[in-house]
């Protein structure tokens, strides 16, 4: 008997987990494409009747606290208050095409023609010794430009091929001194990248190639114009906060159990109906959990402070899951609030370890430049032994000049001309 009831348990979980990996993509869409993502199921089973929840007014689903924080009370702007409009690759990239990185008029419109010339995935596919030729410029020039597109967000954009992308990540990686030259060398032969198990660093530069954005533009390229959010997080009349989920936006779903015959075909697809009913309910308690852990560790922010450091490390250990599951469970996905709407993701920083994140060490480093000395402005090896000191982390001095151009602050010889003049 325990053996039948071993593999009773065995193949159980093994139908569980087929079903589970059925209802992922129901589990990953987004709000505003979970009607799509619900289509196939739908499509295949007629015992299911589906109305989207797009049919009623907008208004009447959000709380009407989350307007609070608006100026306006045109219905209008009330609504656009709670959707936001993204930002194409283009725009961002426009925004990043000027000094330092492209300081003079030639610079700019060499890096205007890697932006024209980029293929669906974000790599440059330009006619290079056409534009030099048209613009009397040498290759080498042309080519010393697009090259500062390693340091422009996002990630690998303008690379000729995977390997470059790789590449320009990677000097904007937290990879060591010591692992950075067999970094080099397993991403220029990557069809070969396993042949270097047995070096010392190995483990190391996998960890940090595994990061890289594939391809690199792949952020921008499931853009929606139209974001709903997911959860509405707001204070009730009685000023306290309060988690709400978006589930007036979620399809109803009908199961017509009426059917006059009894037969194995209908009793499946009814079993398959309520699999996917389970799905949604599943989706919506993952997602609330997620909202009030957020609240908990974030709680300052929705009092108008600033976004604490908090890893998904964090969130998968409350779950017991690995990050990367919580990763794919709030991609895609929006909160509501009176301060706007924002991805799930921005809520968690991308950290160093456990406890440091990227967002906490700017802002002390934005902190020391502000109160350094005007005849004597720090060295990026002076605020890389301050941070390591202050947040008892490794760094290296790469990383320091990375997180400067990313703060617009300029090198220290550059700083200290800036103050005799006056000018900072």
């Amino acid at each position: 008997m325990a053996v039948l009831r071993q593999s009773q348990s065995v193949e159980t979980k093994h139908k569980l987990s087929n079903t589970l990996r059925n209802w992922l993509p129901i589990l990953h869409s987004s709000l505003s494409d979970l009607g799509e993502a619900m289509e196939p199921f739908v499509n295949a089973n007629p015992v299911i009747e589906v109305k989207s929840g797009y049919e009623e007014d907008f208004e009447r689903k959000i709380p009407k606290k989350i307007f609070s924080g608006n100026v306006s009370n045109s219905r209008t702007e009330q609504i656009e208050a709670l959707t936001i409009q993204s930002r194409s690759l283009y725009e961002v990239l426009d925004e990043q095409l000027e000094a330092p990185l492209f300081p003079t008029p030639i610079s700019q419109e060499i890096a205007r023609y890697v932006v024209e010339n980029l293929d669906e995935n974000g790599y440059y596919e330009g006619d290079s010794d056409e534009f030099c030729q048209e613009h009397d410029i040498t290759i080498d020039a042309f080519e010393k430009v697009r090259l500062r597109f390693a340091h422009i967000e996002p990630l690998g954009i303008g690379a000729e091929d995977l390997a470059e992308s790789f590449l320009f990540q990677l000097d904007n990686s937290e990879i060591s001194n010591e692992a950075y030259p067999l970094a080099v060398e397993m991403i220029n032969d990557l069809q070969n990248i396993h042949s270097y198990a047995g070096k010392e660093y190995f483990s190391e530069v996998m960890h940090i190639i595994s990061t890289f954005k594939n391809p690199p533009n792949i952020e921008y390229q499931e853009d929606s114009s139209h974001i709903v959010p997911d959860l509405m997080i707001y204070f009730n009349d009685e000023e306290q906060i309060e988690v709400k989920l978006n589930d007036s936006y979620y399809p109803a779903i009908h199961i017509d159990t009426s059917y006059g015959v009894e037969h194995d075909f209908v009793s499946q697809k009814i079993k398959e109906a309520k699999s996917l009913v389970d799905a949604l309910e599943m989706r919506k308690a993952t997602l609330y959990k997620v909202g009030l852990m957020i609240v908990e560790y974030q709680y300052d922010f929705f009092t108008g402070g600033q976004i604490m450091p908090l890893t998904l490390k964090t969130l998968a250990d409350e779950f017991g899951h690995n990050p990367s599951t919580i990763s794919r469970a709030i991609a895609n996905k929006y909160i509501a609030c009176d301060r706007g709407v924002f991805a799930m993701k921005d809520f968690f920083t991308t950290a160093i370890d456990e406890d440091v994140s990227n967002a906490a060490i700017k802002e002390f480093l934005t902190g020391l430049v502000k109160e350094e000395s005007r005849e004597k402005p720090l060295s990026d090896m002076k605020l890389l032994e301050l941070i390591q000191d202050k947040f008892k982390v490794k760094m290296v001095r790469r990383t320091i000049a990375k997180y400067r151009k990313q703060l617009n602050i300029a090198g220290s010889s550059e700083r200290k001309k800036l103050y005799q003049l006056g000018l900072s």
